[in-house]
């Protein structure tokens, strides 16, 4: 029994090692390359460029899909801060690979830009991937638990795959990325304070 037990023991540590390993991000597109012109629509079909030369910094962050416990659970962080981010010259787009109607009930009511990309064109554009180890890092657990208890929170099936990382651009008026991120797992992003640091 006792050999059996460190056994399991042993190769649930195996698998963290493997984890942690194969979900290391690759920085596809890093600081100092400079992205090309889009021009995109969010849910409520007003224009949004990126770069766009009317804000100070554009921050892109991809997320999941619209029903994510842990999508939502990050991004109550900058609905609540969202003064503070406007006051640093930072417009905020927030990319999800759900269809508009599925974003519209819950993310549509978000204070900023939000762009559906059912078809994950921009994902692969900016290198945004996806892999099992998302939910299996045992450090997206606590996150991915609070998020499934919260009140307030959408619903949905897990449009365009559960298996999501997420990634950060800080984009400046001239198409310059000042900086990326690629999580090596679901809650692995740039907080409201990172990102006010990065913006100074």
């Amino acid at each position: 029994m006792k050999k059996k037990l460190l056994m399991l023991v042993g190769i649930l540590a195996l698998g963290l090692v493997v984890a942690w390993v194969m979900a290391a991000p690759v920085d596809k597109i890093k600081a100092g390359e400079t992205i090309p012109t889009l021009q995109l629509a969010d849910l409520h079909s007003t224009a949004v460029p990126i770069p766009n030369p009317k804000a100070k910094w554009v921050h892109l962050q991809f997320r999941r899909f619209a029903g994510c416990p842990i999508c939502n659970l990050h991004l109550h962080e900058f609905v609540a801060r969202n003064a503070e981010l406007q006051a640093a010259g930072i417009q905020e787009v927030v990319v999800f690979h759900s269809p508009r109607e599925s974003l519209l009930p819950y993310q549509g009511n978000f204070p900023f830009a939000v762009i559906a990309d059912p078809e994950k064109k921009l994902y692969r554009q900016f290198g945004v991937d996806s892999s099992v180890f998302a939910i299996l890092d045992v450090r997206a657990w606590p996150a991915m638990l609070k998020g499934m208890s919260a009140a307030d929170k959408p619903k949905g099936d897990p449009e365009g795959g559960a298996l999501g990382r997420p990634a950060d651009f800080l984009i400046a008026p001239d198409g310059k990325v000042v900086a990326s991120h690629y999580g090596r797992h679901a809650y692995d992003q740039w907080s409201v304070d990172e990102l006010l640091r990065m913006a100074k």
